[in-house]
């Protein structure tokens, strides 16, 4: 797990990075920016539960390629979910909480994955947690609203003017930032590689 002074505003985005793209880099500069963050751990996971592990390649890969693509001093690329046999995120965010005291952290999310989320194990205990900050995907502007998650917390959402203090806030605190979207995704590329 990467180290965090207290104090520090720091941002996690977490996943499998199968593999990881330029769209990704740009979620996490948009966050780092966006979100005045002094750090942004960016989390390559042992692999989704929610999802097939028949093309996830192996973990050390799509480590070593996200440090290729994650250039910013600011992202520390990690996999300590592995290390900790940590496998969802709510388990996540309890071990980074009860490891990192005084530091603010806010969980970092794409609109696509705002769809699903009420799926995830112990979704309402991620969100009691820490701060969500919702990055705009294509495709995803709109469905956003209409999800269970963005309907179940609506009372909390925060304006996009304020995502600079979200880091800072008690959960449940969320907000959806606009911004530069990149089309590509890791299914998208795998695909394309089998030709």
């Amino acid at each position: 797990m990467p180290h965090a002074e207290r104090g520090l505003a720091v941002g996690l985005f977490g996943g499998s990075f199968n593999p990881p793209h330029a769209g990704h880099a740009l979620v996490a500069e948009i966050a780092l920016r966006r979100l005045a963050l002094d750090q942004l751990w960016w989390m390559v996971t042992p692999g989704n539960p929610l999802k097939s592990t028949r093309e996830l390649a192996p973990l050390a890969d799509r480590l070593q390629l996200s440090e290729q693509i994650a250039k910013n001093p600011k992202i520390k690329v990690t996999a300590f979910e592995a290390a900790h046999h940590v496998r969802y995120t709510a388990d996540t965010l309890a071990l980074v909480k009860a490891r990192n005291p005084g530091v603010d952290f806010v969980w970092i999310m794409g609109a696509d994955s705002l769809r699903d989320f009420h799926r995830w194990q112990r979704w309402r205990e991620i969100v009691m947690t820490f701060p969500i900050a919702v990055i705009d995907r294509p495709g995803a502007t709109l469905s956003f609203l209409s999800s269970v998650v963005a309907k179940t917390f609506d009372y909390a959402r925060v304006d996009e003017g304020d995502a600079p203090r979200l880091a800072r806030m008690k959960a449940p605190a969320w907000t959806f930032i606009h911004g530069p979207r990149s089309s590509l995704s890791s299914s998208a590329i795998r695909r394309m590689a089998k030709g």
